[in-house]
């Protein structure tokens, strides 16, 4: 909704584009959940990280506005520390953190009715690797703005955006923890 509503151009370079370059064999990649699902992968999802953040860095140097629809954490088997190097990629670029929440038998239930064809079933609970990422993913205090799908509209959420943006001149909560980490 953003990119058809903005002004200007809004580039969409979001984990589910990554995820489309992705070969097979490393899936799911930057969407690993934690737990531990595939901890053979596990040393590449980083490098995965800094290479959208990078891309999504180039972008923002150029002039172009980026929506990225990612959800970080750290659960990993061993701690990868992707959100402050991410942060850090992007210190010194406009950026506004949004929180995307939506509970999580919402999500399932989209995400079966997606092209991916997972989520819960009303024989199938939901993973615990899910779980632990709805968790990991929505840690109170990290976002500038936090809004919830399940009450809003893509366009309400857009609108929600589009008013922080024109009334918030403070540093973004991810410029903080760029200027923390570093």
């Amino acid at each position: 909704m953003i990119q058809e509503t903005f002004d200007g151009l809004w580039m969409n370079l979001g984990v589910d584009r990554f995820m489309q370059m992705t070969p097979a064999r490393y899936l799911p990649g930057i969407g690993l959940r934690p737990g531990g699902e595939r901890q053979d992968i596990e040393a590449l999802v980083p490098i995965l990280y800094s290479a959208m953040y990078e891309s999504i860095a180039a972008h923002s140097r150029l002039g172009l506005n980026v929506v990225v629809d990612v959800g970080h954490h750290d659960a990993y088997a061993t701690e990868r520390g992707i959100l402050a190097d991410s942060a850090r990629r992007l210190k010194g670029l406009p950026v506004l953190f949004v929180g995307v929440y939506c509970p999580i038998e919402i999500v399932m239930e989209r995400r079966q009715n997606t092209g991916w064809n997972v989520g819960s079933t009303s024989d199938s609970p939901i993973p615990h690797p899910v779980q632990l990422w709805q968790r990991e993913v929505h840690i109170p205090g990290i976002y500038d703005l936090e809004v919830d799908t399940s009450l809003l509209s893509p366009g309400a959420c857009a609108e929600v955006i589009r008013k922080h943006l024109a009334d918030s001149p403070t540093p973004s909560a991810f410029q903080r923890l760029a200027t923390h980490y570093t």
